[in-house]
Formats: structure tokens, sequence, C-alpha cells
């Protein structure tokens, strides 16, 4: 996943505690070997490959998250898009010298962007010009902890919680007792919290463009990119949390509203059903209308 996870969860016994365990591990490498882009093997990367020349056959689990992400596409008014993978390539911010793109090449990788562009059904993917590209790193830890949840909940656990790099969901009681503590981290000092959440059964993720940045020519570019506009999204909005059903709703959410900035971006989590979040930029912090009923007391600092 290329992240910290840890599932911490209570069991009855030794043996059943070893087998929980062991389907865990077993569930997170075949996920990552199907759907990261990373691995020249992964479903992903064969159809990128294929991109403008061929389908790609798809087993039922793979058309069930393809159905995910076009309702996503749609519920978000297509702020997710998984079909940005041009625009990551463009803009590498794992290369030792950063470098800024023409606006020409922008642009150009611009037009190999748009979920309208995927041709899917029951039988295959097929992206429809080369070049064309899938990334799922902006909802595969999400998707893959909502998958944890619902084998911990198979195999009758009442008590859990799953995070995969700061991607949390959480069911029942901590081994405290009580609702679990999720902490908020302040972007502006990483490693403190801004605040603390009280959650029970639900899931909560946050984006930001705090951690991954490069500095160029005295300006600096987050790593998160605007795909509406080919470029990174402005360093001065820094991160979105976002409390939901599921990890995915949480996580998605988060990232559109970060690339909608502070009161729009609040709006939008606002308008989605049972969703709560805060938006942090340089201006200050916007927070949603009841994210008040989760917040732990005298933990948040202004």
């Amino acid at each position: 996943m290329g992240t910290k996870c840890c599932v911490i969860y209570r069991t009855e016994g030794a043996e059943r505690d070893s087998l929980i365990g062991e389907e865990i591990l077993k569930f997170v490498r075949y996920f990552e070997g199907r759907y990261s882009r990373y691995d020249g093997e992964s479903l992903i990367s064969l159809i990128n490959t294929n991109a403008g020349v061929r389908p790609t056959p798809i087993k039922e689990e793979d058309y069930r998250l393809f159905e995910i992400c076009a309702g996503l596409n749609f519920l978000t008014e297509g702020m997710f898009d998984p079909t940005t993978l041009p625009l990551s390539k463009l803009w590498d911010f794992k290369r030792k010298t950063p470098e800024i793109p023409t606006d020409s090449k922008v642009q150009s990788a611009l037009k190999k962007v748009g979920w309208s562009k995927v041709l899917w059904d029951e039988k295959s993917v097929f992206l429809t010009e080369k070049g064309m590209g899938l990334d799922f790193g902006g909802m595969g830890k999400e998707y893959s902890v909502d998958c944890l949840h619902q084998m911990l909940c198979g195999f009758g656990v009442e008590d859990f919680l799953i995070n995969f790099g700061g991607d949390i969901r959480c069911n029942g009681s901590s081994p405290q007792g009580g609702a679990w503590v999720v902490g908020i981290e302040d972007p502006t000092k990483p490693g403190e919290t801004k605040l603390a959440l009280s959650i029970t059964n639900g899931a909560v993720a946050t984006s930001g463009t705090y951690m991954r940045y490069f500095d160029f020519d005295g300006k600096r570019y987050s790593h998160l990119i605007d795909h509406r506009k080919g470029y990174p999204v402005p360093y001065n909005t820094y991160s979105s949390s976002v409390i939901a059903g599921s990890c995915l709703e949480a996580g998605v959410l988060a990232t559109a509203s970060l690339l909608k900035g502070d009161r729009e971006g609040v709006n939008l989590i606002d308008s989605y059903f049972n969703a709560e979040g805060c938006v942090r930029t340089a201006k200050g912090l916007y927070w949603t209308k009841n994210l008040g009923k989760y917040l732990i007391p005298n933990v948040y600092q202004s």
C-alpha cells in the first residue's frame, strides 16, 4: 500500500486471532497486486498498457469497483476522477530534481484525462485513447479498508480499528472502552494534534498538501493535482478531514473538498448525506454544521 497499515481487533482465542490475521494479510497482498499501478502485472497496469489498443477483461469484483468509481465521479461533479495518471506522471514528485512542465505539456496531458473516455461493462474496461491511464491512488487504500471492515464483520469481530496511512474505519469499542479516539494532525505543525474525534462506527480520512511537495524558484508545489486545470492545488490549502459512513466516501470527499477549498469544500461535504468534516487553509479552519458532535472537548486548537 506504500504506507504504514495497522489493524487492531478483539477476538476470543489465539488460534482465531491468528486465522484472522492471516486472512487480513492475504487480502492486502491480493488487493495491492491487482490494483496497484506500480505492479507491472496488475490489472490496472494491463488496462493502462492496452489504452487505445484493446479492451481488458475484468472480473465481477473489478466491475463493482468501476461501478463505484462512476458513482463517485457523478456525486462529486467530476472532482473524483481516477484517469489522472497522465498528469501524475507529468508532475513527478519522486523525481530527484524537480521540474515544472511547460503549459503545452500540461494541456496535452489534460486531453488524456476524463472519466467519460473510459468504456466499461461487466466483461471489460477500455481506455479509448493511447496515453490514458488509471490510478487508484486516490481511493485504493480507502476501498481496501472498507473491504477489510466487511471481512472482520463477517468473522463476527465487533471491536476493531483499521488504519491504512491515516485512512481509518472503526467499529464498536476501543481497548480502553468507549468510542475510538481519532486525532487530526495540525498541518502547520506535523506530528501535533489539531483536534480529536470520538468515533464508534464510522470512517475518517484526511487529504492534505503539506506532507508531499517540492520547492522551485521560491514557490512551493503540492503533490495534489487539480485535474480541472492540470496544476497542483495551491499550497495555502492545507488539508481536509471527513467523517463518513465508509472510508471510501470519506477519502473521496476529503480530496474533492480540498480541491474546492475552504467554504466551497465545506459546502460539498455538507451536501453529502451523513458526512461531516473540516477544511484547513491559510485563512483558517472551516467546518460543517454538525462536526461538533464528534469533537472531543479541550483538544481543539484554533
